[in-house]
Formats: C-alpha cells, structure tokens, sequence
C-alpha cells in the first residue's frame, strides 16, 4: 500500500484549521466541515455529510472527533481517520489549556464576562445555521418532515434519552421505507 503523504498532510491541515473554530461543540462545525471537504476540497459529496454527522452523532464520544475520524476515514482510510482525529484534536487541546489557565486568573474580569456575553449567542447561531444545513439534506419529503416535527416534540416535552430518540429515528425510517414499498411508493435511498 502506498501512503499519500500530501493527502494525509492536507487532512491533517484542513482539520488543524477547523478545531480551533469548534466552539459550541461539533454542531459549529457543521458548516466549516462542509465548506472544507465538499466545497473547497470536493473530497466527499454534500449528501454525504448528513450521513456522517448522523453516524458520528450515533456513537460515543465528541461529535467534533468523531465525525472528523469519519471524514478522514472515507478519504484516506484508517491512516486518513488518525490524522483527522489528531488534526482536529491538537489545536482544541492547545487552546482550552490556555484557556484554563486563563479563566484561573482572568475570571472575574469585566472584558472576559463580556466576551462570553457576545460568544453565547454567536454560538447559538452556528448551531441553527448547521441545523439548517442538516435539516436541508435529511428532510427530503413529507415523511421526514413529520419524523423530524415529531422528533423535536418528543425532545422538548419528554425527557427521553438522545440514543433511544436515534434508535427510534433508525427504527422509524426502515418501517416508512418498507410502507412506501408497499404501497407502490418509489423508494430513493441516497441514490
């Protein structure tokens, strides 16, 4: 097996240049990721993106990593998942000891209060925008539409846990398939 270094070099940077911009958590990253691997760099299709965030979403662990892992997996394969997953990770680990050692002794600062003040609400709005995005590639017709409408009611008026929401989705989907099938419904599944 030949090892493409300059590919496992332009992962590791991609990703390098995204960890540091992962504030929120992976949700923010949605759009980065995307405008990096499908737009920039065309290593993987844009319907593919909401199959990776759902999958890396799905298993333990940061959302940030896994999907990272994921990408850089489909790209280069397991030497392609370790670089991305260290990409992603040193820049956030360099940052949050800096910050840690910052919070120690500027804590009770006005200009630090105040900047947590403007990221809040900036960080929410990375979060809808990648919602939005997601929203665009999995809600495909009338029957995703009701399954996410629904999925939402279930996560804000009972507290059931995010993997049991995930196997119901999972559980969900395959029986709107097989009911589509049997009613004649043309069927299109990431075709």
């Amino acid at each position: 097996m030949k090892i493409k270094w300059k590919l496992l070099w332009a992962i590791f940077v991609t990703f390098f240049k995204i960890g540091p911009v992962t504030f929120g958590g992976g949700y923010a990253m949605i759009p980065l990721i995307e405008r990096e691997v499908v737009t920039k760099r065309n290593w993987i299709k844009a319907e593919d993106v909401a199959d990776v965030f759902a999958v890396a979403e799905s298993v333990p662990g940061a959302i940030a990593i896994n999907s990272a892992t994921f990408i850089g997996y489909r790209i280069a394969g397991p030497l392609g998942a370790i670089v991305a997953m260290f990409g992603i990770l040193t820049p956030t680990f360099f940052i949050i000891i800096a910050l840690s050692i910052s919070y120690l002794y500027f804590s009770d600062n006005p200009k630090m209060i105040a900047a947590f003040e403007g990221i809040r609400p900036a960080i929410v709005a990375l979060i809808s925008f990648a919602a939005y995005k997601i929203g665009q590639m999995a809600i495909t017709d009338k029957t995703t539409l009701v399954t996410a409408f629904i999925t939402v009611v279930l996560l804000l008026t009972l507290p059931i846990h995010p993997a049991v929401i995930i196997l119901c989705g999972a559980l969900a989907g395959i029986l709107l398939v097989l009911t589509k099938k049997k009613l004649g419904h043309e069927v299109h599944l990431g075709e």
